[in-house]
């Protein structure tokens, strides 16, 4: 009998019946890969359930999981902990201790997997406060229990029965997963998805993943503890494709190189940093291959797909693609087909740039309570529109509101938010999910043009969206990133954070001299060329909602400094209140 998908652990069992993979998961431990066949996988999420229910685990308990990086042991201890009936909450690593806490208590977990020291050292200090039970360690930690144990004890395979019974149990709506979103002010709050929302919502997506099902291979490395990422492993199970786990970020070109990926998704921060690299690289050329290194990039600059710009132009690109954008497949590994991005907007620049290279990257919109993907790009029958989010996938509506707001109905938006009746009421109005972004849809593709909430007005009534201003300016090489403020003031201003690495290039090249990261962000000759930029962007933009005035901050914003969401979203209201000087002196206070 084949396999139905109806909830999440159904998808390794049809990868069985389908595929078969002996390279299902690969995690790299200690500088060699290994690969756990698809028939291992579930033979050890089995055994997980037998481990767990042996430890008295009952259905809708609620099971954490905090890990560094991707590994194929998360995914083993998810199906195995959804097999029993519980719910696996995973949860951002690099969040504070006291969100860990917080996380813990707001879902009464009672086991944590944890994959090493460091984030052991951090749970720690709070568990003495929490509900938990126990905690099992990924990683071999001298004196601490290793999630071996679990293994060890569901090796007796008498209760498999049981396991089964409650595997039958689990329906499709039932809750899987309680997501804490990294939010961008106040508490996280716990999005519950049903094994309903995420399957419809990986089923809709696959329609539009152009790979080989059962031949493929993808690089993963965005953190699984967030949907999007999650959600693709699952559609990787669901298509056959080899899963392949990043050591880290920054062993992504050294791992693409290793195993030559298809496919990979990342946020439009990672993209940019990966052109920022190759830009910098042609920069320290010389002669006849400089010149044709910024030929090439001036050609991707004004990439149309589908051929729009001609026949000539389709020659020089060939050729562009012959001497210079095949090396920048070669550092990706020089066999991705497709790159996908999400989480935030994607500049034109790099949708262009990346697709006449040949690394077409695909452009999609969702939230975290719609599991995620709302619509997305997709290069095959013309569904790839530069400067969009793509068509909307199957099974899901969208309307614009008279607001403009973007209105989403369909079996992938959230149960609701755990334990708050009343924020859900707020959102989820006449069966619609409201995003909070705004939008249009133009000839079937969804475009997004700003978000509801950030939009503010001046002390003259005049209303500024700053992420237009801010998506502009994120163009420029000078700038990392960029937070437009204004509210309730008698002009827009912008607290900015210079892209050091590349001032100090800069400022190499035109003979500044430059120290510390204060040194560069007090530069008069520094802040002199920022401002051209700024000049420039103004220019689009009328005179009510042009920067005035701009500052330079003197460290990088991150997540660790509290600047950052772990998916690398802006905390508007942390950052001001950072930088109230700075903000002060703008408006002469």
């Amino acid at each position: 009998m084949s396999t139905e998908i109806k909830r999440l652990f159904d998808f390794p069992y049809y990868q069985l019946e389908n595929f078969n993979l002996q390279k299902s998961l690969v995690t790299n431990y200690n500088g060699n890969w290994k690969a756990t066949s698809t028939q291992e996988y579930i033979d050890k999420a089995n055994a997980i359930s037998r481990g767990l229910l042996r430890l008295g685990v009952q259905p809708n308990d609620k099971i954490a999981i905090i890990s560094t990086n991707n590994r194929t042991e998360w995914n083993i201890c998810d199906i195995g902990i959804l097999q029993t009936g519980a719910q696996n909450v995973p949860i951002y690593p690099t969040i504070s201790k006291e969100d860990y806490e917080y996380v813990l208590n707001h879902s009464e977990s009672t086991y944590c997997f944890v994959s090493d020291e460091t984030i052991l050292e951090k749970l720690n200090q709070i568990k003495g406060n929490t509900k938990l039970k126990a905690v099992y360690t990924f990683d071999e930690i001298s004196g601490e229990t290793n999630w071996n144990e679990v293994l060890t004890l569901g090796e007796d395979k008498s209760n498999q029965d049981e396991v089964e019974a409650r595997k039958n149990d689990v329906k499709p709506d039932d809750l899987a997963t309680l997501i804490y979103t990294s939010g961008t002010t106040g508490r996280p709050k716990g999005v519950m998805l049903s094994h309903n929302n995420i399957v419809s919502n990986v089923l809709s997506s696959g329609k539009r993943v152009p790979l080989i099902q059962g031949k493929e291979k993808a690089l993963s490395f965005l953190p699984v503890c967030h949907i999007f990422e999650r959600m693709i492993l699952y559609l990787y199970q669901y298509c056959g494709i080899s899963i392949y786990f990043a050591e880290a970020i920054d062993k992504l070109s050294e791992n693409a190189q290793e195993i030559k990926p298809n496919v990979m998704t990342a946020v439009p921060r990672l993209y940019e940093k990966i052109y920022d690299k190759i830009y910098a690289k042609g920069t320290d050329l010389t002669g006849i291959k400089k010149k044709l290194f910024f030929w090439a990039i001036e050609l991707g600059l004004i990439y149309e797909p589908y051929g729009a710009n001609g026949w000539l132009y389709e020659k020089k690109l060939a050729i562009a693609r012959k001497l210079i954008f095949s090396k920048w497949q070669a550092a990706l590994g020089g066999e991705l087909k497709l790159m996908v991005s999400g989480s935030a907007a994607l500049q034109p620049r790099l949708a262009r740039v990346f697709a006449a290279a040949g690394m077409p990257v695909m452009e999609g919109y969702g939230l975290t309570e719609t599991s995620p993907v709302i619509s997305v790009n997709d290069q095959r029958d013309g569904g790839f529109k530069i400067g969009t989010v793509g068509r909307i996938i199957d099974g899901v509506e969208v309307k614009i509101s008279e607001e403009d707001e973007i209105l989403v109905k369909g079996p992938n938006v959230m149960m609701g938010y755990y334990k708050d009746p009343e924020k859900t009421a707020q959102v989820l109005k006449d069966g619609y999910f409201h995003t909070g972004d705004k939008g249009k849809i133009e000839n079937g593709f969804l475009s997004i043009t700003g978000r509801i909430k950030e939009m503010f007005k001046t002390s003259g009534g005049k209303y500024v969206i700053p992420t237009l201003l801010e998506d502009k300016l994120k163009q420029s090489r000078f700038i990392e990133q960029i937070m437009v403020v204004g509210e309730g003031e008698k002009m827009p201003t912008a607290l900015i954070q210079p892209n050091f690495e590349f001032v100090k290039e800069w400022a190499k090249r035109h003979n500044v001299e430059v120290g510390s990261l204060a040194d560069i962000a007090a530069n008069p000759k520094v802040i002199e060329r920022l401002q051209e930029e700024v000049d420039e962007c103004n220019c689009h933009f009328g005179k009510w909602e042009q920067i005035k005035r701009f500052t330079l901050t003197p460290e990088e914003w991150t997540i660790d400094g509290g600047h950052l969401t772990p998916t690398m979203k802006m905390k508007r209201k942390i950052i001001k209140e950072i930088y109230t000087d700075l903000y002060e002196k703008m408006y002469d206070r």
